[in-house]
């Protein structure tokens, strides 16, 4: 039997120290963001007819291209701690002759009364603040306490 084979109750002992560690409270586990973002947002902008060029500026290159299939582009999506992740998000997108015909997987555009509504953004200017101009001295008496307060 080789090092790298387990019977089934041999892999349970394997996975012991991964899982004691997962439950350590002093490990850091980080949150790993893998793959396109793709919110619902970017695929409710996905209209049929759109270019690849257009699909690729949208939601960026994808994940995978198959060869066999290049009007075939898959959009893969993973955020969790560690190694486990807690979400998943997939989104296929078909081609024929160079333009958007389908959007298969997780996220699929919205019709438009269920879509919701961008909001613009505000913004403000604000004045920079200059307080009273003093002098080095004026500083220093009023850093010791002995101010004109």
């Amino acid at each position: 039997m080789g090092c790298s084979s387990f019977s089934e109750g041999a892999r349970d002992v394997a996975d012991v120290i991964p899982n004691a560690l997962d439950k350590a409270p002093l490990i850091y586990r980080p949150t790993i963001q893998q793959g396109n973002v793709v919110t619902q947002e970017l695929v409710n902008e996905l209209e049929p007819g759109m270019t690849k060029r257009q699909v690729r500026f949208l939601l960026g290159t994808p994940m995978l291209t198959d060869v066999f299939h290049a009007d075939r582009w898959d959009y893969a999506y993973t955020l969790g701690e560690g190694s486990t992740p807690d979400e998943m998000k997939r989104v296929t997108v078909y081609f024929e002759d160079d333009r958007l015909v389908r959007i298969n997987g997780d996220l699929r555009p919205q019709p438009p009364h269920e879509r919701v509504e961008k909001k613009k953004d505000v913004v403000v200017t604000v004045p920079d603040w200059e307080g009273e101009k003093k002098t080095l001295f004026e500083r220093a008496m009023g850093a010791v306490g002995l101010g004109d307060d």
